[in-house]
This record gives structure tokens, sequence and C-alpha cells, in this order.
């Protein structure tokens, strides 16, 4: 019965275009050098995090169809066999990426803890353990001035009065992103007795945002976890941005990639997935390139300007091509979709086509099969035909994909 359900569950997620855990671990993965690529960079966090640095992130293009959320979430299966905490992202109206506040609350919510079930930060702090080296580095580091008294005063409190779940669930949401003021903080110290006196310095949300992005890898790492991986779908979406929302953009880009000087997060492993037609259509065709960094230094942002320029150039130069499938490919994906359909309906489906269909995608071929099978499963009769329309990116400007950035002071600290 479970490897009914889960072969059911794979041919609903291949069906609706959206792979799930039980779709990737049937099908595997035809991409080899990008998971080679993964796995080294996984190996280098480890070794990396311990020198305060981070691990360039990667950033994979390819066009619609060609299976980048499929090879995201056998990555994010991957991770979680090393014993990353895992988190996937798809850039969206409420997800921006311009914003570390929404980005990192979004992290957040879909973070997944190996081999739990529970809320990741709820799960990572039951491994916590306050007496043992690992938190006492944690803690040293927060303390240390590079972060806001908030991180310092929160882990004092955790390991005072830990305890008390009421307090211990407070001191989580605040780690999750949540508002935890300072009064409240302050009140907490007193009531386990602790004379160091904390200045709660007042702090903007994207600062704290960022900060927390700091926090919460070293936080997992010091609960015996090996970092925090984030998986981000969908990075095309910027370009239907205003230019200074794609500027601040393509500067976070830089930043969450680990190649923003000054601004690396030990600890966290990204990639990015975006079409292949970003490139020519809006950093060369509507010459982003140009455009974006001339007018971010006219707003007196040259430092923003470099950033944007630099990430630009990078995704020029530096991403990595989905490898385009050739026939044994197809033909290989096509039995194995074959075998999971037999397995989830108790039915053997008859053979389909599987020839090149010019700029047919993979998505296409198995949105294909599936729909063949479910019309001749329910009706043997039936002769089906099917017409395929091709789906093209839009990068029209869409000023209502845009949101208000979380950028004011935190009213907390008063």
């Amino acid at each position: 019965m479970d490897t009914t359900l889960s072969a059911r569950r794979a041919i609903e997620a291949l069906r609706a275009g959206v792979p799930n855990r039980d779709a990737v671990l049937a099908l595997g993965c035809e991409q080899p050098a990008i998971e080679e690529r993964f796995r080294e960079q996984l190996q280098a966090a480890r070794e990396s995090a311990k020198a305060g640095v981070q691990t360039p992130g990667l950033l994979i293009a390819g066009d619609f169809g060609t299976g980048k959320s499929h090879l995201l979430e056998y990555l994010k299966q991957i991770a979680l066999g090393e014993r990353f905490v895992c988190s996937k992202v798809v850039i969206s109206k409420e997800t921006p990426l311009y914003d570390p506040a929404k980005f990192y609350r979004s992290a957040l919510r879909s973070a997944v803890v190996p081999e739990r079930r529970g809320v990741a930060l709820t799960e990572v702090t039951a491994h916590l353990n306050p007496t043992n080296e690992a938190f006492n580095e944690l803690s040293a580091w927060a303390h240390s001035g590079q972060v806001n008294s908030r991180f310092a005063a929160t882990l004092l409190l955790f390991k005072r009065l830990g305890m008390d779940l009421e307090l211990r669930d407070r001191l989580i949401s605040f780690w999750s992103g949540d508002p935890l003021s300072a009064n409240d903080i302050k009140k907490s110290l007193r009531a386990c007795g602790e004379r160091v006196t904390y200045k709660i310095e007042p702090i903007t949300l994207r600062d704290l945002a960022l900060q927390r992005f700091q926090f919460t890898p070293r936080l997992m790492i010091a609960a015996g976890y090996s970092g925090w991986v984030v998986l981000v779908d969908e990075v095309e979406l910027i370009g239907r941005y205003s230019w200074l929302q794609r500027g601040k953009s393509y500067a976070d880009l830089l930043r969450w990639m680990g190649k923003a000087p000054g601004q690396q997060v030990p600890g966290l492993v990204t990639a990015f997935a975006i079409m292949s037609n970003f490139e020519s259509y809006v950093i060369e065709e509507r010459n982003d390139l140009e455009v974006i960094p001339n007018k971010l230094r006219d707003k007196g942002s040259e430092d923003l300007a470099k950033q944007a320029e630099r990430v630009m150039r990078l995704m020029q130069r530096d991403k990595i091509r989905l490898k385009a499938p050739d026939a044994q490919a197809i033909q290989q994906t096509c039995d194995k979709v074959r075998g999971i359909y037999a397995q989830a309906y108790n039915w053997q489906p008859p053979p389909v086509s599987v020839e090149r269909l010019g700029i047919t995608s993979m998505r296409e071929y198995v949105k294909r099969w599936i729909t063949e099978w479910d019309l001749t499963r329910l009706d043997p009769s039936y002769r089906v035909e099917l017409e395929q329309t091709a789906v093209h990116a839009n990068y029209t400007e869409d000023a209502t994909l845009e949101t208000a950035s979380e950028e004011e002071p935190d009213r907390g600290s008063e």
C-alpha cells in the first residue's frame, strides 16, 4: 500500500509539473555534472564555515520545462541526506528577492530538518546543548559585536531559562523572523538575575533580517547539523520588476551567492534556478548591464551599482546550463514513468511514442505520456490526439509584483 501511495503521489506531481520527493526519488536526475558540483559545494561548506567564509553559490539556467524545479528538489534530497537543513524558495510577489525580511521568513517557513517533520527552528533548537563547546562558540560570536545585541541576549536567555517553554517559543519565534521587543528581552534578563546590561540597539527590519541570515546557519551548526541549504526557483521573475527593484535584486543575488565582499554567510549554501533566455531578453536586449548601474550611480548608490553590474556579468559567465536530454535519456525516463504509472494504478500502460519533437521539453514529454495513459485507462476505445502550446517567459515590467520593503526601524527596540 505504501509503495502504491508513493507512486500515486509521484504521478500526481508529474502530472501537475511540480516535482515532489516521491517523483525525484523515483526518476533520479540526468544532470550528473551539476549533481557533482553541488556535492562538492556541500563538502566545501563544511570546511569553509569553520574558517568564517561562505562557499560560492550555483546559478543554474534552463528553458521552461527542462527540469529546473525537478533538479532543485533532487538537490534538496541530497542536502537532507548530508544533514543540512534545507529550504526551497520560489520567487513571487509574496517573496521578492530584494526584500531580505520576506525572503528570510519564506526560507524558514519552507525549511525541512533531516529526519524531522516539525517546524524547522523548533526541531533545530531541540538539539542545542547550552553546556557544550559548539553553543559556547555560537554565543561568543553573538557577543563579539558583529550583530545586534538581541542575538547575544536571546542566546543567554535560552541558556538560562530554556526550560520556560513560553519564553523558549518566543525566542525561537524571534530567530524565525518575528518581533521581540527590547523591553521584553530586558524584563526576561532581569528575571534570570542577569546583571550585565545589554543595550538593545535600534535596527531596521532589513538589517535585522540580514543578521538573522548570519545567525541561523551558525545556530544550525551548533545544534549538530551541517549547515543551511537554500534553493531558489524562478529567479527570472526579477526581470518584471521596475529598474530600481531589479537593481536591488541583482545586489541581493550577489549577496546570497556568497560573492559580495564583506557580506558572506558561513554555513549557508545556495543554488538558484533561472530561465536561460533571461540573459538575452533582460541583461542584453533591455540593456540592464548598462542601464541599471548608470541609474543607480545617478541616485548616488555606487556600491549597489557595482554589485548589480558584477552579478550580471556572473550571470553571463558563470551560470551552469542544464544538459538537454538526448534520445536515450527520453526513452529511459519514459520507461521509469511508465513503471511508476503501472504501480500507481495497478494497470499496465501501453508503449507511447518517444520520438524527438523539436522544442518539446522533458516536462511536456512526461505530461503527454501521463495524459495519454489517463485517457486510455479510462476509455480504452478512445483514440488519443493531443495538442501542445508553447509557453514563453514574460519579462514585461509589472508594478503589481512589487511590495513595500521592510526597511523601517524595528519598533520593538523602543
